[in-house]
């Protein structure tokens, strides 16, 4: 079964099928993250103090509000779902302006039973009432709280593009992934927290797909030109092979226009030339490479992205990024209080056929 994954993966990596919002969220993943499941009996107020890259916040059943440290409040019903931002931190309360005395949950909720709230690093059995919809007891909330931790200059693209809080309404196609949740965190059996950690990554594609493509919204211009036969056609090939020589006049032929009206048509919906988001993109590749390969010399990173020469590459990264890849490193070494990571940790993969 493995091997067949395997050349399935390898098989798609080469027809080109790589979207920028794959390449993206590649290094978005849940690692243990669940804060956990938890019955609130009103009154009560969560603050979440750790300030994580990304918050999902979702309820099973009930409702509340959750009130950003900076923004105005946003109402959270049952299978409703909301995406807060970092580093600010965020409460979740049962009205706002509530009297409850407000529970630091840090990056797991391990406070006893109090207040009226049962709230463990655990998994609150919630019984058939979960399972059936029910409201796990008179007036209680269900809560379901993932946080995600982003590494890298690859996600922090696509943290740009997000608001302080996104909430995303019932009845869409994260509802499948919520009566997967619920049947979970209901039962205590081996393999649970790799089990939620992959309900959590689809929960929070799906919120972010709908959000994105919702009536009146302004999605990132690499989200919406994705969906044109001709610039998404571009981005994928870029994305599936940034490594590669490419020249507009290339792209042009695999995607079977002029040159002309490749170059015109990109940057009417990308909003830059091909080749410039081309280079922003290994740069961004080439930025994560840095820190996360110690053993890597400049010399192979660039030619991970795509350089043979090591001195153009580093006037390419200085220009975009405003340091040379050696200073960059350095910096980025320091601030990380883990250090370097290996290559087998990389957000996403680079280099020919990657």
């Amino acid at each position: 079964m493995e091997s067949r994954i395997a050349c399935v993966f390898v098989q798609a990596a080469s027809l080109g099928e790589v979207d920028a919002f794959s390449d993206l969220i590649r290094g978005v993943r849940a690692h243990g993250s669940l804060f956990g499941s938890s019955t609130l009996s009103p009154p009560w107020a969560l603050h979440f103090v750790d300030g994580a890259p990304l918050t999902l916040c979702t309820v099973l059943t009930g409702g509340g509000w959750i009130v950003p440290e900076h923004s105005p409040p946003e109402p959270l019903r049952a299978r409703e779902t909301i995406v807060v931002r970092g580093p600010a931190t965020f409460t979740f309360v049962d009205e706002v302006g509530t009297r409850a005395e407000p529970l630091a949950c840090g990056e797991h909720c391990a406070t006893p039973e109090q207040g009226g709230t049962r709230h463990r690093r655990g998994w609150t059995d919630h019984g058939e009432d979960a399972r059936e919809g029910g409201d796990g007891g008179r007036g209680a909330t269900t809560l379901i709280v993932g946080a995600y931790p982003v590494r890298g200059e690859i996600s922090r693209r696509l943290l740009d593009a997000l608001p302080a809080a996104l909430r995303v309404g019932a009845g869409g196609t994260a509802d499948a992934v919520l009566d997967h949740l619920a049947a979970e965190t209901a039962v205590d059996t081996p393999g649970q927290q790799v089990v939620l950690d992959r309900l959590l990554d689809w929960m929070l594609v799906c919120t972010l797909r709908e959000w994105f493509d919702r009536p009146g919204g302004e999605p990132p211009a690499w989200w919406a030109a994705q969906r044109d036969p001709v610039v998404g056609d571009a981005l994928r090939l870029l994305h599936a092979d940034p490594a590669a020589p490419w020249t507009v006049a290339g792209l042009a032929e695999r995607t079977g226009v002029s040159r002309s009206t490749l170059a015109k048509r990109f940057a009417d919906l990308v909003g830059e030339p091909p080749l410039t988001y081309l280079t922003h993109w290994r740069m961004a590749l080439a930025a994560d490479l840095l820190v996360e390969q110690e053993a890597a010399t400049v010399a192979d990173v660039a030619r991970s992205v795509g350089y043979a020469d090591p001195f153009g590459f580093s006037a390419a990264f200085k220009r975009t990024r405003g340091v040379n890849p050696s200073g960059f490193r350095r910096a980025a070494t320091a601030a990380s209080p883990s250090g370097p990571r290996t290559g087998r940790e990389r957000t996403a993969p680079v280099g020919p056929g990657a």
